[in-house]
């Protein structure tokens, strides 16, 4: 799989140099009427000035656009990097106005800064999830190729790495000016959106953000990496979590906790109701798996209890 990619992948310099490109083609209005979503980096430097003073910019850009802006928190970075993660959600228009108002404004920030009169040619990698990547490359890279030639962006696609355990999604990177970008990011996630699954597929957008940073990954993905079947897993801890706010660290169905299983790896079981902690009203939380695992699950369940605390929700 990967060394095909190579052939299809462009870095920035080999994107073509056309100077008036054909517009890239309409989505289907189905697809227009349907929610979706789209996920990209920026650094915490940017995702400050995303927010802005009080999250003023944050909402005028919701307003603006009519789409859902999120953002992880402060530390929740993507595995292997220092940056964090925005979702915006909404109807594909919406979506794609609330990307360009976002991107321009890290844009005049930039200009502002190094005094450019001419837009630059600069880099966005968004998050998708690697079993929707086939439909960008499209056979034998055909689509991704086409994309590339009527966007005029530098499109590249990250290779899957089986070493960050839990890790589905992979980075595209478009580079080019900001309405090169804005052309590839159209056709990228009009095609995304032509599969019906592909808004189903966000369940918990930020969840690998906690778990990944509960075991300190390093600015460059140095240490912290989850080694598949590498490692003991029989090891296991107990902390206690207060009754009132176990109903939140396990979810309606039990969702949250399925989610920070599958993300971690870990395996949890909950104590029944009455069986406590030992001179406590603690509920007994088992955590079962690798050290790392174990950690990483234990940061993201007490995530949910500092929300639970903070909030007054039980």
């Amino acid at each position: 799989m990967e060394s095909n990619e190579s052939s299809y992948v462009s870095s920035p310099e080999l994107a073509p140099k056309r100077p008036s490109p054909p517009p890239p083609k309409s989505p289907t209005s189905d697809s227009l009427e349907k929610p979706t979503y789209i996920r990209f980096l920026v650094s915490n430097a940017a995702a400050g000035s995303v927010i802005g003073k009080g999250g003023s910019t944050i909402t005028d850009f919701q307003s603006q656009s009519g789409a859902r802006i999120q953002l992880s928190r402060n530390q929740e970075f993507f595995p292997g990097t220092t940056d964090r993660i925005i979702m915006i959600s909404g109807l594909i228009d919406d979506v794609l106005k609330a990307v360009e108002l976002i991107l321009s404004k890290l844009l005049s920030e930039i200009n502002l800064e190094e005094g450019n009169d001419v837009d630059p040619r600069t880099k966005v990698r968004l998050i998708v999830p690697n079993s929707f990547c086939g439909g960008i490359i499209g056979k034998g890279g055909a689509t991704i190729k086409s994309f590339i030639e009527e966007s005029q962006a530098g499109i590249k696609i990250s290779p899957q790495d089986n070493n960050y355990y839990g890790l589905n999604d992979r980075l595209v990177t478009v580079t080019g000016t900001l309405e090169e970008q804005m052309r590839a990011i159209d056709m990228i996630l009009s095609k995304l959106s032509e599969d019906l699954h592909y808004p189903q597929s966000v369940n918990v957008p930020f969840s690998y953000a906690a778990a990944y940073n509960g075991v300190n990954y390093g600015p460059a993905g140095g240490g912290g990496k989850f080694q598949n079947n590498k490692e003991d897993r029989s090891n296991s801890m107990t902390i206690g979590i207060a009754d009132e706010h176990i109903g939140l660290v396990v979810g309606r169905g039990g969702r949250n906790i399925m989610d920070i299983s599958q993300a971690t790896g870990a395996r949890i079981k909950i104590s029944d109701r009455g069986d406590f902690m030992s001179g406590t009203t603690d509920r007994k939380v088992t955590i079962t798996g690798s050290q790392r695992a174990i950690r990483a699950a234990e940061t993201m369940i007490m995530q949910k209890v500092a929300y639970a605390s903070e909030k007054g929700v039980n």
